[in-house]
């Protein structure tokens, strides 16, 4: 199945905008957010397990991202609490499960072909850096050949000045309301914005922390194989 696939195209998918949808494995459910293809596919989704769910040991050929966003989320690696950004390179393999149940944002088969370094890195214990107004904190998680992902966070009654992506700009909001000039954007909303699109970004009196991947529409990128 293809979903979201128009990649010229800018989308915002609601909070609770998709429906679960069942996976393979009993107890594992999927927010479909952009999808190209079938089970083996370049996928973008929330992921939730039941408590006790768990997968079979699986090899990922593309590669696998995860940002736990509830709960606790383990594998061979050990346990990852909410907060966790984890980096499963292409060819890596585990056996996933969740003893008390938990909430992933989980992104298939978007690897730079060189990009073999796993990563395991607790955002709770990360210290920030000053962005690059008054109100803003950037967290760095992973960067390679010019795609970069952070997390932000922004103060209440931020505005950042209007700028364009020309790798374009993927946004998962985290906590608060994320605003620009098109709309107001609660936690779990997701948001995918083309090559070269431009925008004036602020928060009110909520606040926001994000999570924000660019560069990376475009970029060269693993494809999973053809099917025949």
């Amino acid at each position: 199945m293809n979903l979201n696939d128009d990649f010229s195209l800018r989308i915002v998918a609601p909070a609770a905008g998709a429906p679960w949808t069942p996976s393979p494995l009993p107890g594992v459910e999927r927010r479909m957010l952009d999808r190209l293809g079938d089970e083996r596919a370049r996928a973008t989704s929330l992921v939730r397990y039941a408590p006790g769910a768990h997968f079979e040991r699986h090899v990922h050929p593309g590669g696998e991202e995860i940002l736990v966003l509830e709960g606790v989320f383990s594998d061979d690696s050990g346990d990852h609490p909410a907060g966790s950004y984890l980096r499963n390179p292409p060819g890596s393999a585990h056996a996933p499960y969740s003893r008390e149940g938990c909430l992933l944002f989980v992104k298939l088969w978007q690897f730079a072909p060189d990009d073999l370094a796993p990563v395991r890195m607790d955002t709770r214990a990360t210290p920030w850096r000053q962005g690059l107004v008054p109100g803003l904190q950037v967290m760095p998680l992973h960067e390679h050949d010019g795609v970069s992902t952070a997390l932000v966070r922004w103060a209440p009654d931020t505005r950042f000045h209007t700028h364009a992506h020309p790798g374009g700009e993927e946004i998962l909001v985290l906590d608060g309301v994320f605003s620009d000039e098109a709309g107001d954007y609660p936690a779990h909303t997701w948001l995918r914005s083309p090559r070269w699109s431009r925008h004036t970004p602020f928060t009110g009196p909520e606040g926001a922390l994000i999570y924000v991947k660019v560069g990376h529409l475009g970029a060269e990128l693993l494809a999973p194989p053809a099917v025949a």
